[in-house]
Formats: C-alpha cells, sequence, structure tokens
C-alpha cells in the first residue's frame, strides 16, 4: 500500500519522547497518553504509533507456538525484549487501547501477499474510535521483512485502514471483523474471484458487533464457530482456528457450568440441613410444641429449595468427564431427597388438618433417618 502524508506528526514526536521508565508496562503507556492527549483519535494513533515503532518483528521466532502463553506473558516478553510476531503487537496495542478507554479486538485471520496466501495466520486489531470500528495492523505498520531480516520503517497504510482495502491483503477468521456489508467468502479470498452468490448480503456489522459485546465469553465463542463455519473452512488455517473457537466454548461451558455445580451443591446442601431438623423434630414426636405455622414453614422450606435444586440441575449441561460422575451422584440425592421430603410434607399437611387426639395417632416408634450433606 502507498504511504501517504502523515497528519499526526506531533502525536508521533511526542510518543517518540515518552520517558523509557515509562514504557515498562502497557498501564505507564496508557498513563502518558492519557495525561498528553485529550481526543480519541489522538489518543488510538498514539498507542498504534508506540507499538508500531517500539517493537521489532522477531523472525527467528516467527513460527512458534504462541498459544501456550497468556496475555500477559505475550505482552511482558515484547516490552521486555521489544520483539515480538503478530500476535505480540495486537495484544500490546490492545491492552493500551483498552486502557485508554477505546473498545479495542483483536482478529485472528490469514494474509495474501502479492496473490499468494501466507502459510501463517496472522493477527491485527480492530478498534472503536469516535463511534465507529476502525482497522489497525501495528506489525505490518513496523516495517517489513526480507528473506530472514526485519526492516523496521513505519507504514501509515495499516493504519485505520478502509476495510475494503484491507480486505484486499487481510482475511480475518470470523467475517464480522471484516467490517464489510458484503463480506468476502474464503474462497473470494483465496482465488482472488468474486461470486454472484454469497451467503452475506447487506451485513450491518456495527449492530451485531454491538449485540456480540452483550454476550457471555462461551456464547461469544459459539457464535463466532457459527460464523466461521458459514464463511467456508477453506484452509487449514481456518480449521485449527475454528477448532480453537470450539474447544473454547466447551471449556468456557464447562467452568460455567461448574460454578452452577458448586452454588448446586450448596444449596443442596443447605435444603438437607433444613430438612434433616425436621426430620430430628418429626422423631421427637413434634416436642417441644411449636405454632401450627412454624411446623409447616419448618418442612415446607427444605421441600421447596430441594424442588428449586432439582430445577437447576437440569440446567446444567457438561461439567467435563473429570466431574461427571459427582453430578450423576448430586442429581440422585436431590431427586431421593425432593421425594422424601414430599413425604414429610404430605404427612405435615395431614397432621395439621386433625384435632389433638388425631394428631397423637400418626405418630410410630419408628425412627426416620436423617441424609447426609455432600
Amino acid at each position: 500500500m502507498a504511504q501517504s502524508t502523515n497528519p499526526f506528526v506531533a502525536v508521533d514526536t511526542k510518543m517518540s519522547k515518552i520517558p523509557e521508565d515509562q514504557t515498562r508496562s502497557t498501564s505507564d503507556i496508557a498513563n502518558y497518553i492519557n495525561t498528553n492527549f485529550t481526543s480519541e483519535s489522538d489518543k488510538i494513533r498514539a498507542a498504534f504509533y508506540w507499538t508500531a515503532s517500539s517493537i521489532s518483528y522477531d523472525v527467528e521466532n516467527r513460527n512458534e507456538p504462541n498459544f501456550i502463553y497468556t496475555p500477559q506473558e505475550k505482552i511482558a516478553s515484547a516490552l521486555k525484549t521489544r520483539k515480538g510476531v503478530c500476535i505480540h503487537y495486537a495484544e500490546v496495542f490492545s491492552e493500551i487501547a483498552t486502557k485508554i478507554g477505546l473498545k479495542t479486538h483483536i482478529i485472528g485471520g490469514y494474509t495474501k501477499q502479492n496473490g499468494v496466501v501466507t502459510p501463517i495466520s496472522h493477527a491485527w486489531c480492530a478498534s472503536k474510535v469516535d463511534g465507529k470500528w476502525q482497522l489497525f495492523d501495528p506489525t505490518w505498520a513496523s516495517g517489513y521483512v526480507n528473506g530472514e531480516k526485519f526492516t523496521k520503517k513505519f507504514n501509515n497504510a495499516y493504519y485505520k485502514t478502509e476495510p475494503s482495502k484491507l480486505i484486499q491483503s487481510h482475511m480475518p477468521f470470523d467475517y464480522m471483523w471484516q467490517l464489510l456489508s458484503r463480506p468476502l467468502t474464503n474462497r473470494e479470498f483465496f482465488t482472488g474471484k468474486l461470486t454472484e452468490e454469497k451467503p452475506i448480503t447487506n451485513y450491518d456489522y456495527a449492530a451485531e458487533i454491538a449485540k456480540y459485546e452483550q454476550l457471555s465469553d462461551e456464547q461469544k465463542a459459539f457464535e463466532a464457530a457459527k460464523r466461521i463455519e458459514q464463511n467456508g473452512v477453506f484452509n487449514n488455517f481456518i480449521a485449527e482456528y475454528l477448532a480453537i473457537k470450539k474447544n473454547e466454548f466447551t471449556v468456557l461451558n464447562q467452568n460455567k457450568n461448574i460454578e452452577k455445580f458448586n452454588v448446586l451443591v450448596e444449596e443442596y446442601n443447605q435444603a438437607i440441613v433444613g430438612l434433616n431438623d425436621f426430620i430430628y423434630y418429626r422423631n421427637r414426636q413434634f416436642k417441644p410444641i411449636l405454632p401450627d405455622e412454624e411446623i409447616r414453614l419448618m418442612i415446607e422450606n427444605p421441600y421447596n429449595k430441594l424442588k428449586k435444586c432439582q430445577e437447576d440441575m437440569y440446567k446444567i449441561n457438561s461439567v467435563g468427564k473429570e466431574n461427571y460422575e459427582s453430578f450423576s451422584g448430586l442429581k440422585k440425592s436431590i431427586i431421593d431427597a425432593t421425594k422424601q421430603a414430599e413425604e414429610h410434607y404430605t404427612f405435615v399437611k395431614e397432621y395439621l388438618s386433625k384435632d389433638k387426639s388425631g394428631r397423637k395417632s400418626m405418630f410410630t416408634k419408628m425412627k426416620i433417618f436423617g441424609i447426609p450433606v455432600r
């Protein structure tokens, strides 16, 4: 892409003068930006310029697996060594942009140069600036690789790049982040030939992103996977990324279900404590004598809690193989305890409907045993 006149000379100059001791964390960099700039446009430029001009592309490690590191580990490494690959640039830029108050999303995808699809995946960013989503690639803006050598040369063409231009070289795995009303399919990107039959037309990406932002993390992964499949799984990059998103959904969903499972265990135990208190009172033949309403509530409360537990347990899906037996055991315990609580509740309703002599005749000497908590 051709270079154009830089209208951000003042911002770039200010960012080139940031003290070294204020570049050791994204928080320090963000504080410097917030102190020196007020408009969103200047702030995002400052974040982009610092990232692209301060980090050099790590040619030697471009094929190393980065999924084994957390985002924070990638950011820390890039800030310390001032080197990284595309995901390091993207993570640093994204975190600075977020800390200066701008919504930012890291886009995974693949690229094409001189009509040839590159054999490795790529990462760049989208940020919402002045109410509009814009595209940024701090990696490609930092310079270029020729053979095994990286040459640092700042390139403005990858700052706030028009979606219709960036799509010529950058293909997101998730078509939502093309920021186009007529997203390209993977086949179109690969072949360079547009087709009349497009699966997605008149696409309101801004509205779809707004909906996406309201979803839970597992729902985001699920919806992203649907869009990736819809746009065609055309190469190994896409297949691998799709598998990652599906696994992300599975893991997040399981984690959420495990949280629900733990809450359910606590609620079940609380219900069992109440039920056991009632059983103890019934074994004493309702002595000492309590008001009828208090006796009714003594069994009604744990009974209702157990019924709620029974409803809630069907809202939990997969908890993973390692938790399957525990969950199955809990389900059986809830069903058995609810049935027993219902029998006690029926007994109390009948008891309360009788006179004094009738009530006395309902008790036998058979002892009822309580239920252990989990």
